[in-house]
C-alpha cells in the first residue's frame, strides 16, 4: 500500500510534467501507446498482477492462454518464435532500450509506471527490465513432433520451475529434439521455467501429454526405444548403453526426490544409471539431464 499512496500524492502537476517529459523523449507512435499506470489496482493491467504467486498463476495463466515473458532478452527471443504480444509492462527507462521491439509491434499497448507502482502490482521488484504478457502458441502435435526427432527427453511430474527450466536449456544445447511433460509436470512457460532456460522453452519443441504413463504407448510407436534413468537392481550403466547406436531414444526422468515411477520402471525398454562415487547415490534432477544428454546424444 505505501507504494501506492506515494504514487497518488504526487502533485498532479507534476505527474503531467513527469508524462509529458517521457512522451516527448519516446515520439512518434510509441509516445501514442503509453498507459501511465499511477496505482497498484488498475484492471488494465491484470494480467501482470499478483506474479509473485505461483500457485495461482500455474492454474491461471493456461487457462487464460497468457504467460509472462520477464526481461528483454527472453522478450526478444519468445519473439523471434512468433509468439504474439498481449501488451508490455516496464519503468520509462527501458523505452529506449526496446525501442525496436516496441516499434515492430505497433497497436501494442505499453504500461509504464515508477518502480514503486510497477512493484505493487507484480509483487516483486522488476530488476530485469520490461514483462510482456504474451498469447501462448497453439499446442503442438504429439505425432509431428515426434516426426525426424532422434532424442526425446519425457519429464515425469516434475514440479520445480527452476528445474524445469534448467532442463530446457540442457535439452537445447545437448541435442534433445522435443521435451514432453506429463500431466502434473509444471508449466514451461511459467515466467521462473522461462528465465531460468533463458528463453530455451521457445526453442525446444514440447507438448504435454494428456495421459501418463499411457502416453508412452504413442512415444513406442513412433519407433522410440524408452530408456528410464533410475538407479535399480537391472540398471545399466550410461556409458555402456552410450557405446552402442540407440537409433530412436527417448529418456525419462523423474520427479524430484521419488525418481520415475513404478508403472514407468515396469514398462521402460531399459534403465539407465549414471555411475557414482561411493556414498552418492544421486544428482538433482536438472544436473543428471545434463549428463545424460551429453552421453546418449546421436552420433
Amino acid at each position: 500500500m505505501q507504494a501506492n499512496h506515494q504514487a497518488n500524492d504526487q502533485a498532479p502537476g507534476a505527474q503531467n510534467g513527469f508524462e509529458e517529459a517521457v512522451r516527448e523523449a519516446a515520439g512518434g507512435d510509441i509516445s501514442r501507446r503509453l498507459v501511465f499506470l499511477h496505482s497498484g489496482v488498475d484492471p488494465r493491467v491484470h494480467d501482470y498482477a499478483g506474479l509473485s504467486d505461483a500457485a495461482l498463476r500455474q492454474v491461471a495463466d493456461p487457462a487464460n492462454g497468457r504467460y509472462i515473458a520477464e526481461g528483454s532478452k527472453v522478450l526478444r527471443r519468445a519473439l523471434a518464435a512468433g509468439h504474439r504480444p498481449r501488451s508490455f509492462f516496464m519503468a520509462p527507462k527501458w523505452l529506449d532500450s526496446l525501442r525496436d521491439v516496441l516499434t515492430a509491434h505497433p497497436g501494442v499497448p505499453i504500461f509504464v509506471g515508477s518502480d514503486a507502482v510497477l512493484e505493487s502490482i507484480t509483487g516483486f521488484h522488476l530488476h530485469r527490465g520490461a514483462l510482456a504478457a504474451m498469447d501462448r502458441p497453439e499446442p503442438l502435435e504429439l505425432e509431428k513432433v515426434l516426426s525426424g526427432a532422434r532424442r526425446v527427453a519425457i519429464l515425469e511430474d516434475i514440479v520445480d520451475h527452476t528445474n524445469l527450466g534448467a532442463i530446457f536449456r540442457s535439452a537445447a544445447a545437448l541435442g534433445i529434439d522435443a521435451v514432453l511433460i506429463t500431466p502434473r509436470c509444471a508449466d514451461p512457460l511459467y515466467r521462473r521455467s522461462i528465465r531460468v532456460s533463458m528463453g530455451a522453452v521457445f526453442q525446444v519443441p514440447w507438448v504435454r501429454l494428456d495421459a501418463w504413463p499411457d502416453g508412452m504407448r504413442a512415444v513406442a510407436a513412433a519407433g522410440f526405444e524408452i530408456a528410464a534413468m533410475e538407479l535399480t537392481a537391472h540398471a545399466r550403466g550410461i556409458d555402456e548403453v552410450a557405446a552402442t547406436d540407440r537409433g530412436k531414444l527417448a529418456l525419462v526422468l523423474g520427479t524430484e526426490g521419488a525418481g520415475v515411477s513404478d508403472a514407468v520402471l515396469e514398462q521402460a525398454d531399459l534403465h539407465v544409471m549414471i555411475p557414482m562415487r561411493p556414498g552418492v547415490d544421486s544428482l538433482n534432477v536438472a544436473a543428471a539431464c545434463a549428463v545424460a544428454f551429453w552421453e546418449l546424444r546421436a552420433r
